[in-house]
């Protein structure tokens, strides 16, 4: 398959960056990543010098069989109407722009003989470390198409196909999330640095934590709170925080947050 990625930004430069990485997949698809400056193409070709660049969306994608909208949700039309010109109703288009929909892009990318087979997909950043979890609505593909458009954000991590009316919520927990997350990272090192570690140490102690929390959830099918169970002795100390995090507001910030983002 020849893959254009139209938008080296965040979201972009890391699908490109974790399917470049991904030797048996970029060994049998072509990937053309195109940007309208320079200077982020030539730091992602010096990382993987097999991909191919260009300033030109046209360029890249003139001969692709799949184009990936990786731009600012109000620069769809524009890219679109700059590129429809070199593709046809067989162009598989994936698109990552937040709450442009599949009836939406179906419009926008329609032919005389029909429209293009679209995909709405959210991924998140860690798709450049093959660690995203990426939701999946479509319009008019094959099940050969859908069954490779989901195996390629597999192999960034995660994917689901979702009904569309479920995106946006996928899109607070998937996306969102990340920042979300983060956050939380935040708060937990500046409380081990008052406790006595120094930052880098706290870091590590909180991801590592993180991520095994999450493998365990992964790994098996345990509900969260019974794994809070196995932590919390009685009269001990997890249940002295949590407590007391619950008496901050710890989980109504946490919903209310997500809630927000609708």
């Amino acid at each position: 398959m020849r893959i254009a990625i139209i938008g080296c930004g965040n979201m972009g430069g890391a699908i490109a960056r974790g399917l470049a990485a991904d030797k048996e997949f970029s060994s049998h698809n072509t990937i053309t990543v195109a940007n309208r400056s320079q200077e982020k193409l030539t730091r992602i070709q010096a990382e993987f010098p097999d991909l191919s660049t260009t300033t030109s969306n046209v360029t890249a994608a003139g001969d692709a069989d799949i184009v990936i909208l990786a731009v600012k949700p109000w620069l769809i039309e524009t890219v679109a109407a700059e590129i429809k010109p070199v593709l046809t109703a067989r162009t598989v288009i994936v698109s990552v722009a937040a709450n442009i929909f599949t009836d939406a892009l179906a419009a926008i990318f329609t032919f005389p003989e029909g429209h293009c087979p679209v995909f709405y997909v959210i991924p998140n950043t860690a798709a450049s470390i093959a660690e995203s979890m990426t939701a999946i609505a479509e319009k008019g593909a094959t099940e050969a198409q859908r069954n490779f458009i989901v195996d390629m954000f597999n192999r960034l991590g995660s994917a689901m196909i979702l009904e569309e009316r479920l995106m946006p919520a996928a899109m607070i927990l998937g996306s969102c999330g990340t920042a979300f997350a983060m956050r939380y990272v935040r708060a937990a090192m500046e409380a081990g640095v008052e406790l006595g570690l120094y930052p880098a140490q706290a870091r590590h102690i909180v991801a590592q934590t993180l991520k095994g929390a999450a493998e365990l959830l992964l790994s098996g099918t345990s509900h969260p709170e019974e794994e809070v169970d196995k932590v919390t002795t009685p009269g001990g100390i997890t249940i002295k925080g949590l407590n007391r995090m619950e008496a901050c507001g710890f989980s109504h910030a946490v919903i209310e947050g997500h809630k927000a983002c609708r």
